[in-house]
């Protein structure tokens, strides 16, 4: 590295000392006091003691920005992606550099990129770089005196910015991007001698025209169209492309939260705010198995955020050699390391209860688990872990963490909790009164939402709310496609004038307003007559988020495989769910070249498709397939009606479905006479596939109360979020034994993981 540059960090890092004292990088050539040097070096020393390969990482978040709106989930990112990292991935808190608001200014980030990574790695070690906060555009004109206007618009160069807290300065009314440009940050990442490098970008570059889309905040700033790049972010560029020490044109796996044209959001979760793409991946990798691919990884946290956002959303890899075979699992998850859901991250009253850091749940499951029950796993940093493992039920809980009481039958007087212990759900309890909320536009005048507050608080199990202000299963606003967004907002009353609203029909959107099918009405409804009109829809709603409650891939000990095959035109294998935790080897499954490389995956209409299901496990299962369609439906395919079950009239009734041990079942049936082929319209389709050890008898009698005609074959539900509830009793009826040991109130469905297991598909029709 070049005398200039050297300097140039000095500089920066004398002008804040405070900063890099306070983080842990010092340096001899300041003039630090005795202590200080002292400091230096015996974290100097531990760092030459320490055996390679090496774990570093340096996460950024700014929430505080010193212009324009704040954000509010980036520095939760940067503690999930910390925590995530010391407990699941083995990093030792003191390699993990965090830069936080204030501190996050364009050299502290970039000095400390230089410092705590590129000089401290050597090849083989492993080092993650995360920022979340805005991002934006930059157009920088490049022109000589001499050129005419139209040549200088033909010059001129666009960039992508990430934005520090100081990151737009004005002098002499010339805006200047004091920003770390997306080019510097590839050469910091090609400068780094090692190829084991993972990136996170929970930003975007692509100005939305607002801050708040639908119940979600977007990562994106208004584009600088003109302007100036800082000197010194071009003088660290120049000095990067003439080191040497450059060693790679690939700067390691790049993973952003949304593609190109698209924005990154972030929102309120359960009492927490977060960006959607960070939570997704940071509780996909909590469970992750050691093999798991960046193709496999990203095709799910696709899936989560399409849950949590809708389709606007896809996060993408920027970046990796070869996304089929490499593996996002930071590079360090070892086959011993086991999947988990949480942490201990203290210990109070002498051992009796535990602070638990819960970042493995899905984030709806979270809201709900109060008497939920876990237990600890042998963790792989601690040797000295008593055994046998020790059971603890959820008290209360705020946000990610959770107070939860040990069990005293799990207690002995050799046990004793410890801080690091990974912990594993056991039973899942969920409340009978699981709600639906709903958030109103923000675009939506002040008499519409009077009158829509009013008319969803006569709706049952439904909530409604301000739209930005809490987490949110939908969002209810104008349907149109004329209005700006400055048009809408004139639309409310200003300086004394009232201005009538446009005619527009009213309807429901995910929170990152894509619009939910088959929901809009005529144009100039009264919104009353709206909610009315959406109420089986909001119905539909609520059954699809009872059984996402269910989803418990990682958690499961059931023994169960589904595949996602096309069998026309061609026979692939697309999609792959297995569990992770039931105690017998996973049976292992190729996905085919053209299973997607990032984003959820994609069907075209006429494709002709099966599930195969392989029961591995010691026990029979019995399961049952449900889903919502593109055009927003509730389906099922139904079991056919079996000639040896009759019911009290004596026709024939449906059969249970069930798997024994070893074997696999095809449905639709290979003989079966109906075939699924994929029907339009165009748009995302959630299935799940739910399993259990005893019959779903229940919900058969639901589906029977609704004398459907259409049996083995796929058929759209009348009663969906009767059938949900019936399924959430037969899964509770399943845990009997659990329900009275743990004492469960009687308003709620006791869950446990060795009795169920629901398996998540999403896919879209293309």
């Amino acid at each position: 590295m070049s005398l200039r540059v050297t300097n140039q960090i000095i500089n920066n890092m004398m002008k804040r000392r405070t900063f890099f004292q306070k983080s842990g990088i010092v340096l001899a050539a300041l003039g630090l006091s005795q202590a200080g040097l002292s400091l230096f070096s015996d974290r100097y020393s531990q760092a030459l003691a320490q055996s390679s390969p090496r774990k570093l990482a340096l996460l950024v978040g700014v929430n505080q920005y010193l212009f324009g709106t704040p954000l509010t989930g980036c520095v939760t990112d940067v503690e999930l992606q910390r925590e995530l990292l010391i407990h699941r991935f083995g990093f030792h808190p003191s390699d993990i550099l965090t830069i936080t608001d204030q501190q996050a200014t364009r050299e502290n980030i970039e000095t400390a990129f230089l410092e705590h990574l590129t000089k401290q790695a050597k090849s083989g070690d492993v080092v993650v770089f995360h920022f979340s906060g805005y991002g934006s555009r930059f157009q920088k004109a490049v022109v000589q005196e001499s050129e005419s206007l139209e040549k200088q618009k033909q010059s001129s160069s666009v960039t992508n910015l990430l934005l520090p807290v100081d990151g737009i300065i004005q002098i002499k009314n010339q805006p200047v991007a004091n920003a770390l440009m997306e080019d510097t940050l590839w050469l910091l990442l090609r400068s780094l001698p090692t190829k084991l490098v993972t990136s996170v970008l929970d930003t975007s570059y692509t100005d939305g025209g607002i801050i708040l889309q639908g119940n979600l905040r977007v990562r994106s700033r208004p584009s600088i169209l003109t302007g100036e790049i800082t000197t010194e972010e071009l003088a660290l560029q120049d000095q990067l492309k003439q080191n040497s020490e450059i060693i790679s044109p690939d700067p390691g796996l790049v993973l952003i939260a949304a593609k190109p044209k698209q924005v990154a959001t972030e929102g309120q979760l359960d009492g927490f705010s977060s960006g959607f793409f960070t939570y997704a991946l940071t509780q996909h990798l909590w469970q992750a198995t050691p093999a798991t691919t960046v193709q496999v990884s990203l095709n799910r946290v696709a899936g989560t955020v399409a849950q949590l956002v809708g389709n606007k959303q896809q996060p993408e890899i920027c970046a990796a050699s070869n996304p089929q075979q490499s593996l996002l699992t930071y590079h360090v998850l070892s086959p011993e390391v086991l999947g988990a859901d949480g942490v201990v991250i203290a210990v109070e009253e002498y051992g009796k209860t535990a602070q638990l850091w819960l970042a493995g749940l899905p984030a709806k499951v979270l809201q709900y688990s109060i008497n939920s029950l876990f237990t600890t796993v042998k963790t792989p940093n601690l040797p000295n872990q008593v055994t046998p493992p020790l059971q603890l039920a959820i008290r209360s809980h705020e946000g990610l963490k959770a107070k939860a009481r040990v069990n005293s039958s799990t207690v002995n007087e050799t046990s004793k909790l410890q801080v690091g212990e990974l912990v594993q759900e056991v039973v899942r309890v969920l409340p009978h009164n699981v709600n639906l909320t709903v958030a109103l536009d923000s675009c939506l005048a002040r008499i519409e939402r009077v009158d829509a507050t009013s008319a969803f608080s006569g709706v049952p199990h439904v909530t409604s709310i301000v739209a930005g202000e809490q987490s949110a299963d939908c969002l209810f606003g104008r349907v149109s496609t004329t209005e700006s967004v400055l048009a809408r907002a004139e639309s409310e009353s200003v300086v004394g004038i009232s201005l009538p609203l446009p005619k527009s029909s009213y309807g429901l959107f995910s929170p990152g307003l894509s619009p939910i099918p088959n929901t809009s009405g005529e144009a100039g409804e009264a919104v009353k007559t709206a909610v009315n009109r959406l109420v089986p829809k909001l119905q539909t709603l609520l059954a699809a988020k009872l059984l996402r409650l269910t989803a418990n891939e990682g958690s499961s000990r059931l023994g169960v495989q589904a595949v996602l095959e096309t069998i026309e035109p061609t026979q692939e294998v697309l999609m792959q769910r297995s569990t992770v935790r039931a105690p017998w080897p996973t049976p292992k499954v190729s996905l085919s070249s053209t299973a997607p490389k990032e984003g959820i995956a994609q069907l075209p209409i006429s494709s002709s498709i099966q599930y195969k299901i392989h029961n591995y496990g010691d026990a029979p299962i019995y399961f049952i397939l449900l889903g919502i369609d593109a055009n927003g439906s509730p389906i099922a395919l139904l079991p056919a009606r079996s000639t040896n079950n009759l019911n009290e009239e004596g026709s024939k009734s449906f059969a249970t479905e069930v798997i024994i041990p070893g074997e696999t079942t095809i449905i639709p049936a290979n003989n079966s006479p109906f075939k699924w082929v994929v029907q339009g319209p165009r748009g995302v389709v959630e299935i799940q596939l739910i399993f259990s050890r005893a019959p779903f008898s229940q919900t058969l009698a639901t589906l029977e109360d609704a004398k459907i005609s259409a049996f083995g074959r796929l058929t759209t539900l009348p009663n969906s979020l009767d059938v949900a509830r019936s399924i959430l009793e037969d899964l509770h009826q399943a845990s009997g034994k659990m329900a009275e040991a743990i004492a469960a109130a009687p308003d709620t469905w006791v869950l446990d993981v060795n009795n169920w297991a629901t398996l998540s598909f999403i896919y879209q029709v293309v």
